[in-house]
């Protein structure tokens, strides 16, 4: 279990649970992306923002879940790496992580242009940007096919969820 706050939020992650959440972001459509990976990752996450505008909500939802993450995915006890490729509709997304210290986000998917319930669709680099820096992470995003911003958001962040997954996955132990 980790827990973190740093004023504007504050985010409980129990990395072995079962996908259950609590989670109040301030901004809807991100409620539903994190209660998806949640599901995928099967954490149990409970997230909560404090009201402003949606750029800071997403901003420190995002740090403070990366925050709440760092340790549990940089035990020893873990695997402390993933991948996965996850289909929404005619969206394939795949996200590669690794438990590095090294914060780096290498992303070839661009939704600057798009708008999701009337936020720029920005709003996955943004986060994803924060996660990366707050948990350490080296990740790899790319969007193999797809043109439904909503659809590529799922695919994006259910496949986020299912590395989160992997890397949490305890390692195996020597055979004696």
């Amino acid at each position: 279990m980790a827990t973190t706050g740093q004023g504007r939020a504050s985010a409980r992650v129990n990395v072995n649970g079962r996908g259950e959440t609590n989670v109040a972001t301030g901004v809807p459509v991100l409620d539903h992306l994190l209660a998806m990976l949640a599901v995928y990752a099967s954490f149990d996450l409970a997230l909560e923002v404090e009201p402003g505008s949606p750029e800071v909500e997403i901003t420190a939802a995002a740090r403070s879940l990366g925050e709440a993450l760092a340790e549990p995915l940089r035990s020893p006890e873990v695997r402390g790496h993933g991948s996965a490729e996850i289909p929404v509709a005619e969206a394939l997304a795949h996200v590669t992580l690794e438990a590095s210290g090294r914060p780096l986000l290498v992303s070839k998917v661009d939704l600057s242009e798009a708008r999701i319930a009337g936020l720029a669709g920005d709003l996955a680099a943004r986060f994803l940007d924060e996660l990366t820096q707050a948990a350490g992470l080296t990740l790899h995003v790319r969007l193999i096919e797809g043109s439904d911003t909503q659809h590529v958001l799922e695919a994006i962040f259910k496949a986020l969820g299912a590395a989160l997954d992997q890397a949490s996955t305890p390692r195996r132990r020597e055979r004696e």
